[in-house]
């Protein structure tokens, strides 16, 4: 068994979750996502971020807004649109019930060995 490919699905299956609550905090630019993705160690790339940013405009999650740079081109800023925030919502209160359950049951386990 892989480890490593068992801990890259982990942390795919909450980068979704992740990336719309850096955004719930106020308008987000997608470097400064990458930043604060790597800051917690969970590291993201171009590659990814953007084709999810897309899908999840596309899904009516994200619109965005260009604002004029001093130093390059415009930049696109995105922020969760009403049912973004109310997918936002949901999703929170089942990492709330997932972080419990997987703690619940983690720790049994933890405490037999």
């Amino acid at each position: 068994m892989d480890i490593e490919n068992s801990k890259a699905q982990m942390k795919k299956g909450i980068l979704e979750y992740c990336i719309l609550s850096i955004i719930s905090r106020g308008e987000a630019y997608a470097s400064d996502i990458i930043d604060e993705m790597k800051e917690s160690k969970l590291l993201v790339v171009e590659g990814t971020l953007y084709p999810l940013l897309s899908r999840l405009k596309n899904d009516g999650l994200l619109s965005y807004n260009w604002v004029e740079s001093k130093s390059g081109p415009p930049r696109k800023y995105y922020q969760l649109t009403e049912e973004g925030k109310t997918f936002m919502h949901e999703l929170s209160l089942t990492w709330t019930e997932l972080v419990e359950a997987v703690n619940h049951t983690t720790n049994k386990t933890t405490n037999q060995l």
